[in-house]
């Protein structure tokens, strides 16, 4: 009775710090908020005029271009951006307050400053150290910053997980860079030097693609619609008023004598995609694209399950016939994924996964989540995967496929389906992704896609990944050169964390 009591005692104590806090750190109000709506497309931006007999001799088709290249994917953007001429419409997850993040902060600015019209869209987790760059963004007459559900607390972020969790356990995973509603480009990469190849941090191996023509204003309306949704706040009140002068030039200012600012200036100036945007003879190609997004009602918990992104791409998708090769940096099936994974199985189709390797991965509780399921998907025939933390063997650049050739964890979240299908996008093969996070992304008709990840897999991913096999019910590792029964990277801590974290019931969080 006594031990019920205290329990009873620390629940009431729970509550009542949790109702204190919300009265006294709440969410800024917005009485004159105004939702803007995209801007039409514009006949004097240069993408449309570099591109408009294409444009013109494909109508009703979408021009896609991969962009599997850090410093190309980069470069897009810039270049983009500084030749905007209307307007820049920008959605990511995470904007980091490095070289890469700080310059594209700067093209905005400019672009602003030029008569551009700048949206900005980002989820408030992945803002961090970017509030005076932001507000200063914002204080443009020219500028608009949203925040996808902000964080009560400003200097101390993190601790308003303690009073307001499951709202900020949501949060938009969207990644678009929209300019003159005539080019777009969308993926897995957020913005930061190690989503473009750059800087002292571990770099990810990524995929992003180009889009113009069909599904570019559609992109645009699904923007519009995150831009006016309930979790999305105006970021003025919440960031408060700029300090004055221009920290994002002064941030910039501190990267200008570094190695880093010069050898990426050189990588990018060195970028073939600079020439080939510029001149209009950026390879495309011509086919049918299918947005599929998440409705940003997911970021209250208010979405049927029916209207999911998971479930309208598995709708969109259709039959599989033979094969379906995926990618996913998070990979967490949970029951649901083996059992779905087994009936493909059982219908005669070829599936194989790659994830990172334990070695690579830059989230344990993730690999936990995966490891506790690597088993059964084992049994049921699934090949896995499993990328090296160090890649040993430099693909030919003619062979580098959707992979790269250099770098340490995978990031890029794509599959083919039956050498005729892609998707492209922000979406893991995890709960968080299903049920938590908002995503996007591209389902593409493109045969010449399909082909190259196909064929990646068919190589063994050049021996820049470990398979996993079941040998005599034993787990091992396997590459062109070594075998092994003790799982790459690990220790007797990870061991046992992995071990802790597979037992505790937060698979829905992963």
């Amino acid at each position: 009775m006594f031990v019920l009591k205290l329990i009873a005692i620390a629940v009431s104590c729970i509550f009542f710090f949790v109702i204190v806090a919300r009265v006294i750190f709440p969410l800024p109000e917005t009485p004159e908020r105004i939702d803007s709506a995209a801007l039409p497309v514009s006949d004097s931006a240069p993408i449309v005029r570099a591109i408009r007999n294409r444009l013109n001799a494909h109508t009703g088709q979408t021009g896609i271009g991969a962009l599997d290249d850090g410093a190309n994917a980069f470069a897009a953007r810039m270049i983009l951006a500084e030749a905007a001429v209307s307007s820049i419409d920008a959605q990511y997850y995470i904007w980091q307050n490095d070289l890469t993040g700080t310059l594209l902060l700067e093209a905005l600015q400019r672009a602003a400053q030029r008569g551009v019209r700048v949206r900005l869209l980002l989820d408030d987790n992945g803002t961090s150290g970017l509030d005076a760059e932001l507000a200063s963004l914002d204080a443009h007459p020219n500028v608009e910053v949203r925040l996808y559900n902000p964080f009560n607390l400003r200097r101390f972020k993190m601790l308003s997980y303690g009073f307001d969790f499951f709202r900020l356990n949501r949060r938009m995973h969207n990644k678009s860079f929209t300019v003159d509603g005539a080019a777009t480009i969308l993926g897995g990469r957020n913005i930061g030097d190690q989503y473009f190849g750059t800087g002292p941090t571990a770099l990810y191996l990524d995929l992003d693609v180009l889009a113009v023509g069909k599904v570019v204003p559609e992109v645009a309306a699904d923007f519009d619609k995150y831009w006016a949704a309930p979790a999305v706040h105006p970021a003025g009140p919440i960031l408060g008023l700029a300090s004055g002068g221009d920290p994002i030039s002064d941030r910039l200012e501190r990267f200008q004598s570094t190695p880093q600012m010069a050898e990426y200036r050189k990588i990018i100036e060195a970028s073939d995609i600079v020439a080939a945007l510029s001149a209009g003879s950026f390879d495309l190609e011509w086919t049918k694209a299918l947005l599929v997004s998440d409705d940003p009602v997911k970021g209250l918990g208010a979405v049927p399950t029916e209207d999911l992104l998971a479930v309208r791409l598995r709708k969109a998708v259709g039959r599989i016939e033979s094969r379906f090769d995926g990618i996913s940096p998070y990979f967490v099936p949970g029951a649901a994924g083996v059992k779905a994974f087994s009936k493909l199985e059982s219908e005669g189709v070829q599936v194989r996964m790659l994830t990172n390797a334990l070695e690579a991965t830059d989230v344990l509780p993730v690999h936990a989540g995966y490891a506790k399921r690597r088993r059964d998907l084992l049994a049921v025939g699934v090949e896995m995967f499993e990328l090296q933390k160090q890649l040993t063997i430099r693909i030919p650049p003619e062979r580098v496929g959707p992979f790269g050739s250099s770098g340490t964890s995978l990031h890029a979240k794509t599959f083919a389906v039956d050498g005729k299908r892609v998707f492209v996008g922000s979406f893991n093969f995890d709960p968080r992704s299903t049920r938590l996070n908002t995503e996007m992304g591209l389902l593409i008709e493109s045969s010449s896609m399909a082909r190259i990840i196909h064929a990646s897999f068919d190589r063994k991913l050049d021996g820049v990944a470990w398979q996993v096999e079941l040998r005599d019910d034993a787990l091992t590792w396997r590459n062109n050169s070594e075998t092994t029964i003790s799982e790459p990277g690990t220790t007797w801590i990870k061991s046992v964390l992995l071990k802790v974290i597979g037992w505790l019931p937060v698979e829905w969080l992963l």
